[in-house]
């Protein structure tokens, strides 16, 4: 192996890189994301039959799906989730709750007030201004195409 050119050893590198399974990935973030869609539906039926209108429906699911992704994060369980399920279940809302709470768990040795909550505000003020300031451009532009309809 030492008297290998970089050609060669270019080669070789490629042989024992381990190939993408992306039908295998694809497959379980269809799953993965299907069944936190089906959940997501289940909470909302559950909702409709309490007699809330859309909009408190809307609402609450959503709250209700980023509680338990939040929860499941903070016990370690959406992390297993996220490794076989991928995009799956990065995607939805439970992702989001995901992305916030688990930085945060990595300093509860710090304790939960200088330790969780300060760094969950922390990595949350990115992802809020990004998700505000996209969601203004979204809503800017399905104002200017749709004016005139």
């Amino acid at each position: 192996m030492e008297n290998m050119n970089k050609k060669e050893y270019q080669k070789y590198a490629e042989r024992k890189v381990p190939k993408p399974t992306y039908f295998k990935n694809i497959i379980y973030a269809f799953i993965i994301g299907g069944t936190i869609c089906i959940f997501g539906q289940i909470i909302m039926n559950m909702l409709y039959k309490f007699g809330l209108d859309e909009k408190l429906v809307a609402a609450g699911t959503s709250i209700i799906l980023v509680f338990v992704g939040s929860f499941l994060t903070g016990i370690g369980v959406y992390d297993e989730i996220a490794k076989v399920g991928g995009a799956g279940a990065a995607i939805p809302i439970t992702g989001f709750a995901n992305s916030i709470v688990s930085p945060a768990m990595e300093f509860k040795r710090e304790g939960f007030i200088f330790g969780v909550a300060a760094r969950m505000f922390n990595i949350a003020g990115p992802v809020l201004v990004y998700g505000i300031g996209s969601s203004i451009i979204v809503g800017i532009l399905y104002l200017i195409f749709t004016k005139g309809r």
